[in-house]
């Protein structure tokens, strides 16, 4: 039987997927009105996404780890 994984319902990933969400946004802003600084800015906002969503899942505000035998099962 297929192991059910839990991705993304945790603090950790929600945060980061805003913070790269709204680096997105800044980036294409950018390509939309020319303005390499700005593209920039977005980029460095995207790997603080990345950098803050891996802080906080070390912190334990990730995904816990469950034990499969105790885990409910969807059949």
């Amino acid at each position: 039987m297929d192991e059910h994984e839990d991705h993304g319902h945790s603090v950790a990933a929600w945060t980061a997927v805003i913070i790269c969400i709204i680096a997105s946004a800044i980036m294409s802003l950018a390509v939309v009105f020319p303005n390499r600084w700005l593209f920039v800015g977005g980029v460095v906002l995207a790997v603080v996404g990345v950098v803050a969503g891996k802080v906080l899942s070390m912190a334990g505000y990730g995904a816990a780890a469950r034990d499969p035998e105790q885990a409910p099962s969807i059949h």
